[in-house]
């Protein structure tokens, strides 16, 4: 564990800078602060766009394909900016003037999720896979939604199959290990250094496996944030690649009972608004499953 990152428990400074802590697990404590970037914000180009798809669907002859695809993408700009309401509107809208889109029922899976509609979530992504049944992301997101749904081993079944058939993507290999950790940790962990070792001198991947190095302990934690601000100069790339690492710290440290690290951890992941990310949205859901074991194992306690 990076004695350098616990310092972000100090609880005032969480989105822009940490403090010196005293660590339970390290010898020493150290003023630092959080790599951060600038929380993107919504752009000219952004809302201009919104502006001239809402004109273009006020045109009565557009068919009803081309109505859909501008309900998508309208759709599409709104999730960018968080608005997530309007955006999940205009995927069912989308739908509703043509249903064979299987990114709009995957897209629409991920929202039901996010307020913890299982069945509903569940229900989308099997419409996008009967559409597209070789989707990596529908069926590694179904495989997500059952995960949170509590039911993990139907959850390990669809990931597995997703590692199938894109074996290489770090992404479903840190699902794997966070659901098949459920139910057996030892194994769970094996199966994600074995993938690890297999893949990751991949150049494609870089990035997604330097996480997975991060997860096993495999590499410093500092190593992973000094790789990000020493090879990303773009502000919206360092704000989506510091989501993703804060998140999986997150998680790491949650599954390791350390609530407070695994708070801060998600706060950060949240503070950048990359809003489209899943890393971003579900690290409210393990805010919210934080908050319920804490208070379970405070009324157990009394």
């Amino acid at each position: 564990m990076a004695k350098w990152f616990l310092t972000v428990l100090t609880g005032l400074g969480l989105l822009l800078s940490v403090g010196c802590s005293s660590i339970r697990h390290q010898q020493e404590s150290e003023w630092l602060y959080a790599p951060m970037a600038r929380p993107l914000q919504p752009t000219i180009q952004q809302e201009v766009k919104i502006l001239r798809l809402s004109q273009l669907l006020q045109q009565k002859e557009l068919t009803d394909e081309i109505r859909a695809k501008v309900f998508f993408e309208r759709g599409n700009s709104y999730d960018m900016l968080g608005l997530k309401n309007l955006a999940r509107l205009d995927f069912e809208q989308s739908l509703r003037f043509y249903p064979s889109q299987p990114e709009v029922f995957n897209m629409l899976g991920v929202y039901y999720t996010e307020i913890n509609d299982f069945d509903s979530a569940y229900e989308s992504f099997d419409s996008a896979l009967e559409l597209a049944p070789e989707s990596v992301y529908a069926g590694r997101n179904l495989a997500i939604a059952l995960y949170y749904g509590g039911r993990h081993r139907l959850a390990r079944d669809e990931i597995e199959q997703a590692m199938q058939q894109d074996s290489a993507d770090p992404f479903s290999a840190l699902w794997r290990y966070l659901i098949v950790s459920e139910m057996d940790a030892e194994a769970a962990r094996k199966q994600l250094m074995q993938s690890y070792h297999a893949h990751q001198s991949q150049p494609k991947e870089t990035w997604g496996w330097s996480l997975v190095a991060m997860m096993l302990g495999e590499t410093d934690d500092s190593t992973v944030f000094k790789q990000i601000m020493q090879e990303t100069s773009d502000n919206t790339v360092l704000a989506h690649r510091l989501t993703e690492a804060y998140f999986y710290l997150g998680k790491r440290y949650q599954m390791q009972a350390h609530y407070a690290e695994a708070v801060a951890l998600y706060k950060l992941a949240i503070s950048m608004n990359v809003y489209e990310y899943i890393e971003h949205r579900y690290a409210f859901l393990e805010l919210e499953r934080i908050y319920n074991t804490i208070k379970d194992e405070h009324s157990s306690s009394h």
